[in-house]
This record gives C-alpha cells, structure tokens and sequence, in this order.
C-alpha cells in the first residue's frame, strides 16, 4: 500500500507582451491623489461608524492621514474584543480597512490599524523575547526556532538581532507557519 505524498507544484505563466501579470499591475499603481485619500478615509469612517456600533457603543476611534497614510486607532471598553488571539482579528480588520480604502483607485493607499495600543506593546514583547532568546542561544550554542508569527512580527525579531555580534536569524516556512530561527553566528 501506498502511502500519501504532499507534493508542491509551481506554476509559471508565460505571458504575451501585451499582457501584465497581476505583481505588475499592484506595482504599477500610482501615487497617493489627494482625492483618492481623502475619499478613502471617508469610506473607512462610514465602514467604522456601522461596523463599531453593532459590537459597542462604548467604542471610539480616530482616522487620520499622516503622510499619505491613513492611521485608524480604536479605543475604548471592549475594544480588546477586536484584537484577537495574538492580534488575528486585528491583522484580520486591517485588512478589509485596506480593502476599503483602495477599491475602484488607481493609488496605493495604505492603512495602518491600531486596537487599544496593541502593536507598540506587543513590539515590546517581541524585542524582550529576542533579547532573551538571543542570551539563551549565545549560553547553549543551540538554535531556537520561535512560534508562527506574522511577517510584522517577524520583523521585530529580525530587526531587534540584526546587529548582534553572537546570533543571526533567519525565517522558515511557508505562509501562516512561516517562523523565526535564532542560531549562534
């Protein structure tokens, strides 16, 4: 009997001359139009008003375009409840904020989203747990690969050890799995 075999296949798409890919075309958008944002970040407040009122009315939040970028925070009681495990629902909102913010434009809009000050504390835990990991890798000589994280995340890690005489990181993985390996230099 034959056992079963994952198998990955990749496909390349040869393409006439007339033709785009889908990359070129997310990479040919535009820069920011003043119209564009400003109608972007009406779109998302409206998205908001509806969406927020149905979960509390206890919950604010701020939109604001800071050199073209629309930065949303959330705040409020119960506003934790929009994070998620790990920050899941809120990687999860910035998404359809995105969406939002850039259906029918030619610019590339982006949207950064905040919930109750979630990403500077969980920078925090993320910089300590690579300072920490990156001690225990230089005593034992043993590479740590830590759990699944986001490429945000992931980031952090890499960026925190980046200068580090002792350690190196690298990631691997593919997709929702893809993790951080911290090992000796």
């Amino acid at each position: 009997i034959l056992e079963p075999h994952v198998v990955k296949v990749e496909i390349t798409l040869k393409e006439d001359a007339t033709e785009t890919t889908h990359k070129e075309k997310h990479t040919e958008k535009r820069e920011v139009r003043e119209e564009d944002i400003n109608s972007s970040k009406i779109a998302i407040e409206d998205f908001l008003n509806k969406f927020l009122m149905k979960i509390s009315d206890q919950i604010t939040y701020n939109v604001e375009i800071n050199e073209n970028i629309i930065h949303v925070t959330i705040d409020g009681e119960n506003s934790t409840k929009l994070i998620g495990y790990r920050g899941e629902s809120l990687n999860s909102l910035q998404v359809i904020l995105l969406t939002i913010a850039n259906k029918g434009k030619e610019s590339n809009i982006k949207v950064i989203l905040d919930i109750g000050n979630y990403k500077e504390t969980r920078k925090k835990t993320l910089e300590e747990l690579a300072e920490k990991v990156g001690r225990n890798v230089m005593k034992t000589g043993k590479s740590i690969t830590l759990e699944p994280m986001t490429a945000y995340e992931r980031k952090i890690i890499h960026t925190k050890l980046q200068d580090s005489e002792f350690v190196k990181t690298y990631s691997i993985g593919e997709d929702d799995k893809r993790r951080v390996v911290i090992a000796k230099k």
